[in-house]
């Protein structure tokens, strides 16, 4: 048999990538691209609980894109306790394949890539669905993927107002101060649900809640609005997609099962259903579903995370580690 390595790209490496948010949001709207073609397989994720206690899970996600020629499993750990570590809560590695024979291509952290393709996929999402006219995010949450989620809208739609909020003041203040001296405007942490949401053009819940808890009011939701609700657990109210007139998601195949995510009542009180669904994100991206058509609708998108996006990310990152002579070529056979 002949030698077979793999490449593995740690955290380091890819911090040296420095991938631009074009080459991100490029790489994620790729895949959107491929699923919408019908050139990808991606199957429900799956969840391991070790122990209750633990106040954390894992999230196994697969998937695979043609265009690519990578098959891909991404093992991502979610620990809401995991600050007082001084850990991410989000912990993740991606296992890419060669699709036709098995034979393992690469290893990469992925706890950068699960960070940045959220924020991409909150940020396309806005670039169909949103208000070009949009100036004021409001955005609920501090963990790693609500930066990229803010800097990526920012790098769209260069907000004149960015607020922010979480649970803790000691995350919040920081995380307002990062974005601040990155974006090179003001974000301002505010003390409530209300003062950060209320009054925005463009809003996105990414709590940590425990347990699902109304603290979104409907009320605060103008017309016109973007909404992205996705939570692991739910933070908005029953009533909030009755007043929504598009439904999108990223995927409904994952949506409409499990115990998880921020619209889980919704789909069991038959409020989203595939009746009641406009599209999937990748149907909006090839042109198949119409985006926004005026700015009067009150559109709100729910996406829990694509397989197709690690891939897609993982795949451009590794194109661009080769032509930067980073990584490392391990053995495996």
């Amino acid at each position: 048999m002949n030698q077979i390595d793999f490449t593995y790209l740690s955290g380091p490496d890819i911090e040296r990538l420095a991938m631009s948010d074009r080459e991100i949001l490029d790489a994620v709207e790729a895949g959107l691209r491929a699923q919408g073609q019908g050139q990808t397989v991606i199957e429900p994720r799956v969840h391991l609980e070790p122990d209750p206690a633990f106040k954390g899970h894992f999230n196994v996600l697969r998937g695979y894109i043609a265009p690519l020629g990578l098959a891909g499993v991404k093992i991502v750990g979610d620990y809401l306790d995991n600050y007082k570590l001084g850990l991410p809560s989000e912990m993740a590695l991606l296992n890419l394949f060669d699709p036709r024979t098995g034979m393992p291509r690469a290893l990469v952290d992925a706890t950068a890539i699960t960070e940045m393709r959220t924020g991409a996929m909150t940020a396309l999402g806005a670039k169909y669905l949103a208000r070009e006219s949009s100036k004021v995010l409001g955005h609920i949450g501090a963990r790693g993927t609500a930066y990229w989620n803010v800097r990526l809208l920012d790098s769209l739609f260069d907000f004149d107002e960015i607020r922010v909020h979480s649970r803790r003041r000691e995350s919040r203040e920081p995380f307002a101060a990062r974005l601040s001296r990155d974006l090179g405007k003001e974000v301002r942490a505010v003390d409530t649900w209300q003062a950060c949401l209320e009054g925005a053009d463009i809003q996105v819940e990414a709590s940590r809640l425990l347990a699902p808890e109304p603290l979104f009011k409907t009320e605060w939701v103008k017309p016109g609005n973007f909404v992205v609700p996705y939570g692991t657990m739910s933070a908005v109210e029953v009533s909030l997609t009755d007043i929504v007139d598009k439904l999108v998601v990223d995927d409904w195949g994952q949506c409409q099962g499990g115990k998880l995510g921020s619209l889980r009542a919704h789909v069991e009180a038959g409020k989203l259903s595939a009746e009641t669904l406009h599209a999937e994100m990748c149907q909006i991206v090839t042109g198949e579903r119409p985006g926004r058509e005026n700015d009067g609708e009150t559109i709100l998108f729910w996406h829990r995370g694509l397989s197709l996006s690690d891939i897609a990310l993982g795949a451009a990152m590794l194109e661009k580690a080769r032509t930067r002579g980073l990584g490392q070529d391990l053995r495996y056979a």
